[in-house]
């Protein structure tokens, strides 16, 4: 069975990101393709969600919550900050999965910091 649950995080994480690409292809598009193309893009994310809470997992963004030392993702740039600097999680590049009713940490996710202004 934890062959299946690492395909299922597999693909979850590959899923999230090709959404992240097709959101920023979307803002390339006119108006009435950005529309048609976003109501899409909510429909996938949506189904998405629907199947990981169908095996008891979920996707964490944390994009724009302060950073702290605890949080379950590795950050690829915190050695271009003081220890005393105020962070915040600019961009994930992998997310964070979690088992939804246990909360217990599946897969650490990945993160890009800036300082807080």
């Amino acid at each position: 069975m934890e062959a299946h649950k690492d395909a299922i995080v597999n693909m979850a994480i590959e899923s999230w990101r090709f959404a992240r690409l097709f959101e920023r292809l979307l803002t390339k598009l006119d108006a009435g393709e950005h529309k048609r193309y976003t109501g899409q893009l909510k429909w996938f994310i949506k189904k998405t969600e629907e199947s990981l809470d169908q095996v008891g997992l979920q996707l964490v963004n944390v994009e724009g919550h302060p950073y702290d030392a605890g949080i379950a993702a590795t950050p690829l740039n915190i050695e271009d900050f003081d220890p005393d600097d105020d962070l915040i999680v600019n961009q994930m590049l992998e997310p964070i999965i979690m088992e939804k009713e246990k909360g217990v940490l599946v897969k650490t996710g990945t993160v890009i910091l800036r300082r807080a202004e």
